[in-house]
Protein backbone atom coordinates (compact mmCIF):
# COMPACT_ATOMS: atom_id res chain seq x y z
CA UNK A 1 0.00 0.00 0.00
CA UNK A 2 3.07 2.10 0.94
CA UNK A 3 4.37 1.30 -2.70
CA UNK A 4 0.86 2.09 -4.41
CA UNK A 5 0.28 5.59 -2.09
CA UNK A 6 3.82 6.52 -3.37
CA UNK A 7 3.13 5.76 -6.98
CA UNK A 8 -0.19 8.06 -6.65
CA UNK A 9 1.63 11.02 -5.84
CA UNK A 10 4.06 10.82 -8.39
CA UNK A 11 0.90 10.63 -10.76
CA UNK A 12 -0.62 13.37 -9.22
CA UNK A 13 2.82 15.73 -9.06
CA UNK A 14 3.44 14.68 -12.91
CA UNK A 15 -0.10 15.38 -14.58
CA UNK A 16 -0.32 18.67 -12.28
CA UNK A 17 2.97 19.66 -14.08
CA UNK A 18 2.19 19.30 -17.10
CA UNK A 19 -1.57 21.14 -16.87
CA UNK A 20 -3.34 17.64 -16.80
CA UNK A 21 -6.85 16.74 -15.20
CA UNK A 22 -5.78 15.08 -11.66
CA UNK A 23 -8.18 12.44 -10.34
CA UNK A 24 -8.63 12.32 -6.48
CA UNK A 25 -8.15 8.36 -6.24
CA UNK A 26 -5.44 6.67 -7.23
CA UNK A 27 -7.55 3.84 -8.61
CA UNK A 28 -7.92 2.18 -11.76
CA UNK A 29 -8.53 5.12 -14.55
CA UNK A 30 -9.93 5.21 -17.84
CA UNK A 31 -13.06 3.89 -19.27
CA UNK A 32 -14.14 3.51 -22.53
CA UNK A 33 -17.21 5.57 -22.96
CA UNK A 34 -20.33 5.10 -25.50
CA UNK A 35 -20.66 8.55 -27.53
CA UNK A 36 -22.36 8.08 -31.37
CA UNK A 37 -25.96 6.55 -30.01
CA UNK A 38 -27.58 9.93 -29.95
CA UNK A 39 -26.63 10.34 -33.55
CA UNK A 40 -27.22 6.77 -34.96
CA UNK A 41 -30.68 6.24 -32.61
CA UNK A 42 -31.73 9.77 -34.69
CA UNK A 43 -30.49 8.82 -38.31
CA UNK A 44 -30.88 5.09 -40.68
CA UNK A 45 -26.55 4.84 -40.80
CA UNK A 46 -26.19 2.83 -44.47
CA UNK A 47 -24.73 -0.24 -44.66
CA UNK A 48 -23.07 -1.75 -42.15
CA UNK A 49 -24.65 0.40 -39.72
CA UNK A 50 -23.74 2.64 -36.91
CA UNK A 51 -20.66 4.36 -37.75
CA UNK A 52 -17.62 4.55 -39.70
CA UNK A 53 -14.63 6.86 -38.69
CA UNK A 54 -13.61 9.83 -36.17
CA UNK A 55 -10.86 12.52 -36.34
CA UNK A 56 -9.91 15.30 -34.00
CA UNK A 57 -8.90 19.00 -35.09
CA UNK A 58 -5.51 19.03 -33.73
CA UNK A 59 -6.09 22.89 -33.16
CA UNK A 60 -9.64 23.07 -31.69
CA UNK A 61 -9.63 19.52 -30.13
CA UNK A 62 -13.62 19.32 -32.03
CA UNK A 63 -14.52 15.87 -33.34
CA UNK A 64 -15.85 14.54 -35.93
CA UNK A 65 -17.45 11.33 -36.89
CA UNK A 66 -18.53 9.29 -39.92
CA UNK A 67 -22.02 7.84 -40.18
CA UNK A 68 -22.23 5.85 -43.15
CA UNK A 69 -24.87 7.51 -46.38
CA UNK A 70 -25.65 9.87 -43.33
CA UNK A 71 -22.38 12.24 -43.60
CA UNK A 72 -20.18 13.75 -41.30
CA UNK A 73 -20.77 14.90 -37.56
CA UNK A 74 -19.33 17.16 -35.65
CA UNK A 75 -19.04 17.45 -31.90
CA UNK A 76 -17.73 20.45 -29.49
CA UNK A 77 -18.43 19.19 -26.47
CA UNK A 78 -15.88 15.83 -26.55
CA UNK A 79 -18.83 13.61 -28.06
CA UNK A 80 -21.61 14.28 -25.62
CA UNK A 81 -23.36 16.47 -28.60
CA UNK A 82 -23.57 16.18 -32.59
CA UNK A 83 -24.45 18.10 -35.62
CA UNK A 84 -24.35 17.61 -38.91
CA UNK A 85 -22.04 20.02 -40.41
CA UNK A 86 -20.58 18.72 -43.92
CA UNK A 87 -23.06 20.60 -46.04
CA UNK A 88 -24.80 16.74 -47.54
CA UNK A 89 -21.26 16.42 -49.26
CA UNK A 90 -19.18 13.92 -47.78
CA UNK A 91 -21.47 10.76 -48.46
CA UNK A 92 -20.60 7.12 -48.08
CA UNK A 93 -18.49 5.75 -45.81
CA UNK A 94 -15.15 5.36 -45.14
CA UNK A 95 -13.23 1.83 -44.64
CA UNK A 96 -9.55 2.95 -43.28
CA UNK A 97 -8.38 4.69 -40.17
CA UNK A 98 -6.24 6.75 -43.31
CA UNK A 99 -9.64 8.13 -44.87
CA UNK A 100 -10.30 10.99 -42.82
CA UNK A 101 -6.68 13.23 -43.06
CA UNK A 102 -6.96 16.66 -41.09
CA UNK A 103 -3.93 19.20 -40.92
CA UNK A 104 -1.65 19.00 -38.18
CA UNK A 105 -2.02 22.63 -37.97
CA UNK A 106 -6.07 22.52 -37.45
CA UNK A 107 -9.27 23.76 -39.57
CA UNK A 108 -8.64 21.83 -42.65
CA UNK A 109 -9.90 18.55 -43.49
CA UNK A 110 -10.05 16.22 -46.42
CA UNK A 111 -12.05 12.89 -46.56
CA UNK A 112 -11.73 10.05 -48.91
CA UNK A 113 -15.04 8.38 -49.35
CA UNK A 114 -16.21 4.99 -50.90
CA UNK A 115 -19.93 4.36 -52.05
CA UNK A 116 -20.50 8.03 -51.77
CA UNK A 117 -18.74 11.72 -52.37
CA UNK A 118 -15.58 12.91 -51.04
CA UNK A 119 -14.50 16.30 -50.25
CA UNK A 120 -12.60 19.31 -48.15
CA UNK A 121 -13.29 21.79 -45.61
CA UNK A 122 -10.72 24.74 -44.97
CA UNK A 123 -12.36 26.43 -42.12
CA UNK A 124 -13.54 23.41 -39.12
CA UNK A 125 -16.32 22.28 -41.55
CA UNK A 126 -18.25 25.90 -42.37
CA UNK A 127 -17.75 25.06 -45.82
CA UNK A 128 -16.93 22.74 -48.24
CA UNK A 129 -15.46 21.37 -51.51
CA UNK A 130 -16.53 18.67 -53.15
CA UNK A 131 -14.00 16.18 -55.31
CA UNK A 132 -15.05 15.53 -58.87
CA UNK A 133 -13.62 12.02 -57.91
CA UNK A 134 -14.60 9.70 -55.39
CA UNK A 135 -14.79 5.88 -54.11
CA UNK A 136 -11.61 6.26 -52.31
CA UNK A 137 -9.87 4.23 -49.91
CA UNK A 138 -7.60 7.04 -48.61
CA UNK A 139 -5.26 10.15 -49.20
CA UNK A 140 -2.28 12.28 -48.33
CA UNK A 141 -2.43 16.11 -48.10
CA UNK A 142 0.49 17.90 -48.87
CA UNK A 143 -0.33 20.36 -45.82
CA UNK A 144 2.67 22.27 -45.43
CA UNK A 145 3.12 23.13 -49.04
CA UNK A 146 0.20 24.07 -51.32
CA UNK A 147 -2.55 22.26 -49.24
CA UNK A 148 -4.48 21.76 -52.14
CA UNK A 149 -2.55 18.44 -54.00
CA UNK A 150 -3.93 15.24 -53.02
CA UNK A 151 -2.36 11.46 -53.88
CA UNK A 152 -5.18 8.80 -52.85
CA UNK A 153 -5.86 5.20 -53.54
CA UNK A 154 -8.97 4.12 -55.39
CA UNK A 155 -11.15 1.88 -53.57
CA UNK A 156 -10.88 -2.22 -55.10
CA UNK A 157 -8.68 -1.18 -58.56
CA UNK A 158 -5.79 -2.98 -57.89
CA UNK A 159 -3.77 -0.31 -55.77
CA UNK A 160 -4.33 2.43 -58.52
CA UNK A 161 -2.77 5.92 -57.45
CA UNK A 162 -4.70 8.72 -58.67
CA UNK A 163 -3.62 12.41 -58.23
CA UNK A 164 -4.90 15.98 -58.02
CA UNK A 165 -3.20 19.33 -57.87
CA UNK A 166 -6.50 21.73 -57.64
CA UNK A 167 -7.87 20.71 -54.57
CA UNK A 168 -9.99 17.36 -56.00
CA UNK A 169 -11.21 19.61 -59.07
CA UNK A 170 -9.40 17.56 -61.63
CA UNK A 171 -7.52 14.08 -61.57
CA UNK A 172 -5.14 12.07 -62.99
CA UNK A 173 -4.59 8.54 -62.68
CA UNK A 174 -1.41 6.62 -62.39
CA UNK A 175 -0.01 3.47 -61.50
CA UNK A 176 -1.44 0.37 -60.26
CA UNK A 177 -0.08 -2.03 -57.87
CA UNK A 178 -0.15 0.08 -54.78
CA UNK A 179 -0.58 0.35 -50.61
CA UNK A 180 0.19 3.15 -48.99
CA UNK A 181 1.06 7.12 -50.10
CA UNK A 182 2.28 9.83 -49.23
CA UNK A 183 3.93 13.03 -50.11
CA UNK A 184 5.15 16.65 -49.23
CA UNK A 185 4.10 18.85 -52.72
CA UNK A 186 3.58 17.81 -56.18
CA UNK A 187 6.99 17.77 -56.77
CA UNK A 188 7.65 14.64 -54.40
CA UNK A 189 5.27 12.20 -54.29
CA UNK A 190 5.81 9.02 -51.67
CA UNK A 191 4.41 5.46 -52.02
CA UNK A 192 4.79 2.07 -51.29
CA UNK A 193 3.64 -1.63 -53.13
CA UNK A 194 3.77 -3.17 -50.26
CA UNK A 195 4.86 -6.94 -49.05
CA UNK A 196 8.15 -5.69 -48.04
CA UNK A 197 9.05 -3.80 -51.42
CA UNK A 198 9.94 -0.38 -49.30
CA UNK A 199 9.34 2.70 -50.70
CA UNK A 200 9.10 4.77 -53.74
CA UNK A 201 9.51 8.31 -54.61
CA UNK A 202 8.42 10.52 -57.85
CA UNK A 203 9.44 13.90 -58.66
CA UNK A 204 7.56 14.21 -62.01
CA UNK A 205 3.92 13.87 -61.24
CA UNK A 206 4.06 10.02 -61.22
CA UNK A 207 5.31 9.04 -64.14
CA UNK A 208 8.73 7.59 -62.74
CA UNK A 209 9.47 6.22 -59.42
CA UNK A 210 12.85 5.26 -57.90
CA UNK A 211 13.80 3.20 -54.88
CA UNK A 212 14.26 5.79 -51.55
CA UNK A 213 13.69 2.86 -48.66
CA UNK A 214 13.72 -0.53 -48.12
CA UNK A 215 11.25 -0.50 -45.16
CA UNK A 216 7.77 -1.17 -46.14
CA UNK A 217 5.16 0.89 -43.68
CA UNK A 218 2.26 -0.32 -41.92
CA UNK A 219 0.36 2.58 -42.14
CA UNK A 220 -1.49 3.48 -45.71
CA UNK A 221 -0.90 7.60 -45.46
CA UNK A 222 2.63 9.03 -44.46
CA UNK A 223 2.08 12.27 -42.49
CA UNK A 224 4.22 15.59 -42.55
CA UNK A 225 4.89 18.03 -39.32
CA UNK A 226 7.05 20.88 -39.69
CA UNK A 227 8.66 19.76 -42.86
CA UNK A 228 9.42 15.89 -41.48
CA UNK A 229 7.68 13.38 -42.95
CA UNK A 230 6.06 10.32 -40.69
CA UNK A 231 5.26 6.38 -41.84
CA UNK A 232 4.44 3.67 -39.07
CA UNK A 233 5.83 0.44 -39.12
CA UNK A 234 5.80 -2.32 -36.70
CA UNK A 235 9.79 -1.40 -35.60
CA UNK A 236 8.89 2.27 -34.88
CA UNK A 237 8.53 5.83 -36.84
CA UNK A 238 10.09 5.74 -40.20
CA UNK A 239 10.92 9.04 -41.24
CA UNK A 240 12.23 11.91 -43.57
CA UNK A 241 13.78 15.06 -43.20
CA UNK A 242 14.94 15.52 -46.50
CA UNK A 243 11.65 15.33 -48.45
CA UNK A 244 11.60 11.75 -48.85
CA UNK A 245 14.80 11.42 -50.63
CA UNK A 246 15.77 8.80 -47.64
CA UNK A 247 14.38 7.29 -44.69
CA UNK A 248 15.40 5.79 -41.14
CA UNK A 249 14.01 4.45 -38.16
CA UNK A 250 14.18 7.23 -35.27
CA UNK A 251 13.59 6.74 -31.86
CA UNK A 252 12.49 3.53 -29.29
CA UNK A 253 10.86 0.64 -31.33
CA UNK A 254 7.28 0.63 -31.30
CA UNK A 255 4.66 -1.23 -32.85
CA UNK A 256 2.53 1.61 -34.78
CA UNK A 257 -0.12 0.87 -37.28
CA UNK A 258 -1.78 4.06 -37.08
CA UNK A 259 -0.72 7.59 -36.89
CA UNK A 260 1.00 9.61 -35.57
CA UNK A 261 -0.65 12.54 -33.92
CA UNK A 262 0.76 15.18 -32.52
CA UNK A 263 0.09 17.83 -29.58
CA UNK A 264 -0.09 21.44 -31.54
CA UNK A 265 3.27 22.29 -29.75
CA UNK A 266 4.74 19.15 -31.12
CA UNK A 267 6.09 17.85 -27.37
CA UNK A 268 3.56 15.32 -27.39
CA UNK A 269 3.50 12.55 -30.18
CA UNK A 270 0.70 9.32 -30.29
CA UNK A 271 0.43 6.47 -32.15
CA UNK A 272 -1.63 3.44 -32.13
CA UNK A 273 0.04 -0.27 -31.79
CA UNK A 274 -1.94 -4.00 -31.53
CA UNK A 275 -1.96 -3.15 -27.85
CA UNK A 276 -3.40 0.12 -27.81
CA UNK A 277 -2.06 3.92 -28.15
CA UNK A 278 1.30 4.66 -27.05
CA UNK A 279 2.70 8.11 -25.87
CA UNK A 280 5.99 9.91 -26.33
CA UNK A 281 6.81 12.91 -24.58
CA UNK A 282 10.52 13.20 -25.93
CA UNK A 283 10.41 13.03 -29.88
CA UNK A 284 9.92 8.96 -29.78
CA UNK A 285 13.11 8.23 -27.68
CA UNK A 286 10.62 6.22 -25.60
CA UNK A 287 7.14 5.40 -25.34
CA UNK A 288 4.52 4.15 -22.68
CA UNK A 289 1.07 2.89 -23.24
CA UNK A 290 -1.78 4.92 -22.02
CA UNK A 291 -4.65 3.60 -23.30
CA UNK A 292 -5.89 0.17 -24.09
CA UNK A 293 -7.95 -0.96 -27.43
CA UNK A 294 -11.61 -0.62 -26.71
CA UNK A 295 -13.14 -4.46 -26.34
CA UNK A 296 -13.81 -6.12 -29.51
CA UNK A 297 -11.43 -3.60 -31.35
CA UNK A 298 -8.39 -4.02 -33.59
CA UNK A 299 -6.05 -2.00 -35.59
CA UNK A 300 -6.70 -4.07 -38.86
CA UNK A 301 -6.61 -2.14 -42.12
CA UNK A 302 -10.39 -1.89 -42.60
CA UNK A 303 -12.63 -1.44 -40.15
CA UNK A 304 -10.56 0.18 -36.78
CA UNK A 305 -10.16 4.27 -36.78
CA UNK A 306 -8.80 5.94 -33.59
CA UNK A 307 -8.34 9.80 -33.25
CA UNK A 308 -6.34 11.73 -30.34
CA UNK A 309 -7.76 14.93 -28.28
CA UNK A 310 -4.64 16.50 -27.08
CA UNK A 311 -5.58 19.47 -25.49
CA UNK A 312 -8.24 17.53 -23.38
CA UNK A 313 -6.27 14.27 -23.25
CA UNK A 314 -9.20 11.98 -24.73
CA UNK A 315 -9.05 9.23 -27.31
CA UNK A 316 -11.50 7.93 -29.62
CA UNK A 317 -12.63 5.48 -31.48
CA UNK A 318 -14.68 4.17 -34.07
CA UNK A 319 -14.96 1.10 -36.30
CA UNK A 320 -16.96 0.34 -39.56
CA UNK A 321 -20.36 -0.92 -38.08
CA UNK A 322 -19.63 -0.38 -34.74
CA UNK A 323 -20.03 2.56 -32.63
CA UNK A 324 -18.13 5.57 -31.50
CA UNK A 325 -16.11 5.95 -27.98
CA UNK A 326 -14.49 8.26 -25.82
CA UNK A 327 -11.75 7.05 -23.37
CA UNK A 328 -10.96 9.66 -20.52
CA UNK A 329 -7.27 8.85 -19.20
CA UNK A 330 -7.85 10.62 -16.07
CA UNK A 331 -11.47 9.63 -15.13
CA UNK A 332 -10.97 7.70 -12.06
CA UNK A 333 -12.79 4.12 -12.15
CA UNK A 334 -13.91 2.59 -8.69
CA UNK A 335 -13.64 -1.18 -8.54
Amino acid sequence: MKNLSIRCMILFVAAAGLGLRTPAYCEERGRWTLISQSVTAQVKPGYPGKTAGVVVDPASGELYMVVPDQGLWKSTDHGQSFARVDGMVIGGRCETGFALNFDPAGKRLACFMIYGSSGSTSDGGKTWTAFKTSHLDCGAVDWEDSGACYLALRHESGGQLCLSADAGQTWKDLDKGFAAVGLFSVKSLIGSRGQNRGLVRSTDGGTTWQAVSDVTPVGLVMRTFKGVGYWTTVKGLLVSRDQGQTWAIEGAPVSAVLGPYWSQDGKRVVVVGYDGFHESTDAGATWQRVCPLPPDFSVRIIGPNYAWDAKANLFYASSMGKEAFRYDRYQVVKP
